[in-house]
């Protein structure tokens, strides 16, 4: 089964670092992505740019409302993801706590992907019972 890991916290936290200590944490993380890896438990991931970056987007009445930055003022926002293969949720928890930001006290939401395979849509269902 897929699982999502939300990495999440508090970007300002990283405001002040050296280059030093952001090398350090950029090693964690490559450590963590390429155990994942060797595991075979990598499907996907990606950090994403600062939230200060974001736009987001709002449909009301057919026209589009754009807003800079996060929709809801945080303390926290989404720092990135990972999307793993694991046999349980167990085994998605275990790889979580892992996570370098989650041994620092940092948010990790845990989200099965939803799988498609076997999804049957009910439009394309009555169009076939039709025929």
């Amino acid at each position: 089964m897929r699982y999502m890991l939300v990495i999440v916290g508090d970007e300002s936290r990283y405001a002040d670092w050296s280059k030093e200590e952001m090398a350090a944490q950029m090693q964690l993380w490559s450590d963590y992505s390429k155990a994942l890896v060797d595991a075979g438990a990598f499907v996907s991931g990606e950090g994403l740019q600062s939230s200060t970056t974001a736009t987001t987007l709002r449909v009301q009445d057919g026209e589009r409302l754009l807003t800079d930055g996060p929709f809801v003022e945080t303390k926290e926002q989404i720092g990135g993801f990972y999307v793993i293969e694991c046999k349980d949720l167990d085994e998605a928890i275990d790889w979580a706590a892992q996570l370098p930001s989650a041994r620092r006290g940092g948010v990790c939401e845990i989200r099965p992907v939803l799988a498609y395979e076997g999804y049957e849509d009910p439009q394309t269902a009555r169009e076939g019972a039709a025929s």
